[in-house]
């Protein structure tokens, strides 16, 4: 599978190194480089590659390149690059596997960690990743000869698959009931049931499921998240509250604060003035920030639109 990539990176060594080493790799297409946060952000706009090589500890910090840029992606496009980190040191490397990122690859960059990440890139966007890479797939990666060809195949049985594990997001599927109606024979008459959406939150081997019905709001920790439930408890899922956003339906959520994300299930009252929202069955109240006011318009028209009497 052909792979598009951009290069941000302040140090023009640097970009010229990558560039070389991933010119050994047939799969790969460069499109452009970028040194500083605007700029990389615009080109990925432009082009939307397949893949970005992050530098995300400048030593130009005029450059502003962080991790936010990844954040500001999401604010534009439907899908982000896979992002694989460049970097001199391993300061930012579990503050950077939070953000999904394939591989994080420290300066100067070796031909075998390259590989792996690449392969990892490959696998994680196929359509047939759940099987082996066959010796087909694997030899689109270089031009091999059959010795290298079975040391890329030992490569690849070595691979780490903790490194692919991906959330999946989780939808509302619908189901035909079939009821006999009363007092009548035996016709039968179909209806809708919506399933309960269940989301899980994985931690090392730790799965924690929790109903949708059950939440009454995200709360953003940094680069966490804190989710709140109506018996009390409070769940951390070390995911940022814009993936929330992205992968949950807005039919049952949605964002009012950079803060906070709300089940509109979980409404009882908004105040307009004050700029609140307040939690049923709690004396919780949440702010809403005028960037989100279309959301709350949003959230009373979709409560008005249900069993509703305004008096």
């Amino acid at each position: 599978m052909k792979q598009t990539y951009i290069i941000i990176d302040d140090d023009l060594e640097s970009v010229s190194n990558t560039q070389t080493i991933a010119g050994r790799f047939r799969n790969l297409t460069y499109v452009a480089s970028a040194n500083n946060y605007d700029d990389g952000v615009n080109l990925i706009l432009e082009h939307q590659p397949t893949l970005v090589f992050l530098e995300i500890d400048p030593a130009d910090k005029k450059s502003a390149l962080s991790l936010s840029l990844i954040n500001e992606l999401y604010r534009f496009l439907k899908v982000v690059p896979k992002i694989i980190i460049t970097a001199k040191t391993k300061t930012l490397s579990y503050e950077a596997l939070q953000y999904e990122v394939v591989d994080y690859l420290l300066k100067p960059l070796d031909i075998n960690n390259f590989r792996k990440a690449i392969l990892k890139l490959d696998r994680a966007t196929s359509t047939n990743s759940t099987t082996n890479i066959s010796k087909e797939s694997v030899s689109t990666f270089e031009v091999l000869d059959e010795t290298e060809l079975e040391e890329e195949l030992n490569l690849v049985e070595e691979i780490d698959e903790i490194d692919e594990i991906k959330e999946e997001e989780k939808k509302a599927d619908e189901e035909t009931v079939l009821i006999r109606q009363e007092n009548k024979s035996d016709d039968l008459i179909p209806f809708e049931k919506e399933q309960t959406l269940i989301i899980c939150v994985k931690s090392y081997g730790d799965y924690r499921y929790i109903d949708s019905n059950d939440i009454l709001y995200f709360e953003a920790d940094n680069n966490s998240t804190d989710i709140h439930l109506n018996n009390g408890e409070m769940i951390t899922a070390f995911k940022t509250l814009k993936h929330f956003e992205t992968v949950l339906p807005t039919t049952h959520f949605l964002r009012i604060h950079n803060s906070y994300m709300i089940n509109i299930a979980q409404v009882s009252r908004i105040h307009t003035g004050n700029t609140v929202c307040y939690i049923k069955n709690s004396t919780t109240k949440l702010p809403f920030s005028k960037s989100y006011k279309e959301n709350i318009d949003l959230i009373i028209a979709r409560i008005a639109a249900g069993n509703y009497l305004e008096i």
